[in-house]
């Protein structure tokens, strides 16, 4: 080999503190290995089972039929506007199983690649977001029975629908923020892997999935929207509803300040406790 060849090849450095400085721009250079854990973690999750990716449409469809029954025919709670009460649970439920599977699947990520984290090098970041993807796969999913009772109903959005990206976006941020903080806290304490179902349960309740958050006495509103997911839900309401359904300003805003919060506050946690996580894990 001529010493031109030898030359003309790329180093590897290797200095105390350039996994740091270089974090971030090892997130991209480990893109490949995000979207094989996140196509990994979608295949486990169907694989041997009868029906597929139906769950994804049964599980949120008869919660979809529970709800509209008990709030909507026997409490006699309100719709918004002319919006079917049927439309208005499901605009709710969308983000809601969005956010609930999200925690479920990121509180757990970190321990499910044990064996991965403890002999490989690449940024841990990759490992939660990931399993936000897997659960953004049945949000999609889900996202079928939302146009069937459309057509159903023969109910037709206007053209606030168009926002609906934006609100996307903020579902996906409170489900990473949150997500970072459960699965750092999971490696370090294992009993969050019996809180996370409670917060999750606990959530649906004090959620406006059910029912919409304007039955909420004036008084209480605000507070009501310190659960950030209030604003997500209320947000997605707002967009696929159209028309009478209104957004809380106030509330919205301080949910939303609150869902950045917890992604920066997340992205903080995750990468303090990061190092340890090969010895503790």
């Amino acid at each position: 080999m001529s010493s031109k060849e030898i030359t003309s090849k790329p180093e590897l450095v290797i200095e105390a503190g350039r996994s740091e400085e270089q974090y971030w721009k090892d997130l991209w250079r480990y893109r490949e290995l995000f979207y094989f854990l996140a196509w990994r973690d979608i295949l486990v999750r169907y694989k041997q089972t009868v029906i597929g990716m139906l769950w994804a449409l049964i599980r949120p469809f008869l919660t979809m039929i529970v709800f509209s029954v008990i709030f909507g025919n026997l409490a006699k709670l309100p719709s918004e506007g002319t919006a079917p009460y049927p439309i208005l649970v499901f605009a709710a439920l969308l983000p809601w199983q969005f956010f609930s599977s999200s925690l479920s699947e990121c509180s757990n990520s970190l321990i499910n690649n044990a064996n991965l984290i403890s002999k490989v090098y690449f940024p841990r970041l990759i490992v939660p977001a990931s399993s936000v993807i897997v659960s953004f796969v049945d949000f999609l999913v889900s996202g079928i029975i939302l146009l069937g009772l459309m057509a159903w109903y023969d109910f037709v959005p206007n053209w606030r629908i168009l926002l609906l990206p934006l609100f996307i976006g903020i579902a996906f941020t409170a489900s990473l923020g949150v997500g970072l903080w459960l699965a750092a806290l999971n490696v370090e304490y294992r009993d969050f892997r019996y809180i996370v179902p409670f917060i999750v349960q606990f959530g649906l309740y004090i959620s406006p999935v059910g029912f919409s958050s304007s039955v909420v006495p004036e008084q209480w509103r605000l507070l009501y929207y310190l659960n950030p997911m209030v604003g997500v839900i209320d947000g997605f309401r707002w967009a696929i509803l159209g028309g009478e359904s209104k957004l809380y300003w106030a509330g919205f805003t301080l949910s939303l300040g609150l869902v950045a919060l917890l992604l920066v506050s997340g992205i903080w946690y995750f990468r303090k406790m990061e190092r340890t996580f090969a010895d503790v894990i």
